[in-house]
């Protein structure tokens, strides 16, 4: 972090500063759905030269009791609490007590010999190729409001006979590493994580409400309840009680997270060749860098640098938002699944710094049908099924009324021609997608190469094949029915034919039907399973992929 001198700062913030009245009405108007006393909300805190600016509640932090959202309310920060983990981290190294090249497997000997090291650095960074274990658990059957401790989580990482990807190959968000760098603070420190911050970083940073929670049962005081929107209207409880720290864990309020926030610029705790190699992003074996430091992820908002961490676990969202070049943050801190804190955050910091950020721009208009003309022949041969080789993910185009459209899961697309060859996929909001027709034999279908910006600073590109879609028979559905056992996930699945569709029949799983892809393959909610079967044609078994796992075993048994 390169900071800018102080008079330059501060006329920079004369400058971008609306009168605080009339800021303050703008900040409560981006939170009006959230102001009422019937629903939860979240809490602001707005930090500018290590001071509090604004800082307020909105909603309820419990709505059995009728308590208000506050300043010094206390929220589970989800994943923004990894930042805490690293930083610990980087103080034993920086006191020589572990290195970030260290095999894991010198701290944490359960982990299992892949053939290739998985190093601390790995885990920092997301390029571990370690299976998440919060989804592996769920795959088990294990709900969010289940008691899960650090032994289960352990056993259930130790249990996996594959890594999603080498080590180094590819980033992959994964709270697999995160947990084990909670363990690694353990066995070198001698202390527990919970115990670690507070010694080295809570306390003398005077965060006196501030604690890694590793019991489900701990009272803490002033704690907002999480809370989810329930079907048919009004909120219900959605609460956890999984014991892990490291990935998640942290309790706090906006207040505290000042504290936290001034360290960046004037280190109390650490030093500031910690905080700049908390600052770098990792790099892959091929060289290139990743958007990702040490749970830090640096970015940009309308053309000002950022660095921003956000966080989501049952009822709880958050983000912290920082502006260096400004000394500005935004904290925002939720009770409601359902918020979105880094919009929120965002729309504050359109208030405080408008005088300095880019316009936004006007969405660009799509391409008149005249202005790139496509023969029907051309806008046929696109007509179909394809399927992302790694992750089996699949969408359809057709052509309808001279233009291709489809659908990707549950939600329509279009592709709109930009140029010979070349289109623009509408209809993900995630990201804007560039596609290219990618070669194929005259009158056959060609691959298509989708190209877009990953979180707006990296260019990833996908190939997608042309498949057939398969429709499968009575006879062959019933086929895949019976009882699938994972050693990698300790559990046993029931899967069932129901009229003329396949259900999978366990506890925590998705009870929509399973739904044909191409041939073996089915996908249900993000879930894909694909099928093998012996040289006869009988099933065998199948291996799962769901985000931010790939490739988890399952074999048949017999019922």
């Amino acid at each position: 972090m390169h900071l800018v001198p102080a008079a330059l700062l501060t006329l920079a913030a004369a400058s971008a500063s609306p009168a605080a009245a009339d800021a303050k009405s703008r900040v409560d108007a981006v939170f009006r759905e959230y102001d009422r006393s019937d629903s939860p909300g979240c809490a602001l805190g707005v930090y500018r030269d290590g001071k509090i600016v604004y800082e307020r509640g909105y909603g309820m932090a419990n709505l059995e009791l009728g308590v208000a959202n506050a300043p010094q309310t206390v929220f589970d920060i989800g994943s923004t609490a990894k930042q805490f983990t690293a930083f610990s981290i980087h103080l034993l190294a920086r006191e020589g007590k572990l290195s970030l090249d260290d095999d894991i497997r010198k701290w944490v000997p359960e982990i299992p010999s892949y053939g290739k090291t998985i190093t601390i650095r790995h885990l920092l960074h997301h390029t571990s190729g370690l299976r998440d274990y919060i989804e592996t658990m769920s795959l088990q059957g294990v709900q969010e409001a289940d008691w899960t401790t650090d032994e289960e989580a352990l056993a259930a990482i130790a249990r996996q006979k594959a890594l999603n990807f080498a080590p180094g190959e590819e980033y992959l968000y994964s709270n697999t590493g995160y947990f084990l760098l909670s363990v690694v603070v353990r066995r070198v420190s001698g202390q527990s994580l919970r115990d670690f911050a507070q010694d080295r970083i809570f306390g003398p940073l005077g965060m006196h409400h501030t604690q890694f929670d590793e019991s489900h049962s701990r009272i803490i005081p002033n704690r907002a309840t999480g809370y989810s929107r329930a079907e048919g209207g009004g909120f219900e409880i959605d609460m956890g009680n999984w014991e892990q720290n490291g990935d998640g864990g942290l309790q706090t309020t906006v207040e505290d997270l000042q504290l936290w926030d001034q360290n960046f610029y004037q280190p109390r705790v650490g030093d500031r060749a910690l905080l700049d190699e908390m600052l770098t992003v990792g790099v892959l074996n091929n060289g290139k860098k990743i958007a990702y430091a040490s749970a830090l992820a640096p970015g940009t908002y309308r053309g000002l640098p950022t660095v921003s961490h956000g966080g989501a676990w049952v009822g709880y969202r958050a983000q912290l938002l920082r502006f260096p070049e400004q000394r500005f943050t935004i904290a925002c801190l939720c009770n409601l699944a359902e918020a979105n804190p880094t919009t929120l955050a965002h729309g504050v910091a359109d208030v405080y710094l408008a005088a300095l950020l880019k316009a936004l721009e006007a969405p660009k208009p799509a391409p008149k049908a005249a202005s790139v003309k496509v023969s029907a022949s051309d806008l046929q041969r696109l007509a179909g099924a394809y399927r992302e080789p790694s992750s089996f993910e699949v969408f359809t185009l057709d052509v309808r009324q001279g233009q291709l459209e489809g659908k990707w899961g549950r939600r329509t697309i279009r592709l709109v021609p930009t140029a010979p060859g070349r289109y623009r996929l509408e209809g993900l909001s995630d990201a804007t997608r560039d596609v290219e027709v990618a070669g194929g034999k005259p009158g056959a279908r060609p691959a298509l190469r989708l190209s877009y910006l990953d979180d707006g600073l990296f260019l990833v590109t996908e190939t997608f094949e042309p498949v057939t879609l398969w429709s499968p028979n009575a006879a062959e559905l019933a086929s895949f029915a019976g009882r699938y056992t994972s050693e990698e996930v300790d559990t046993t699945w029931t899967l069932t034919v129901d009229g003329d569709r396949l259900f999978i029949r366990h506890r925590g799983l998705p009870e929509d039907p399973l739904r044909p892809t191409v041939d073996g393959v089915f996908v249900v909610r993000g879930m894909v399973l694909a099928f093998q079967k012996d040289s006869v044609g009988k099933v065998t078994g199948f291996t799962v992929n769901e985000g931010r796992v790939r490739g988890i075993a399952f074999r048949k048994v017999p019922m």
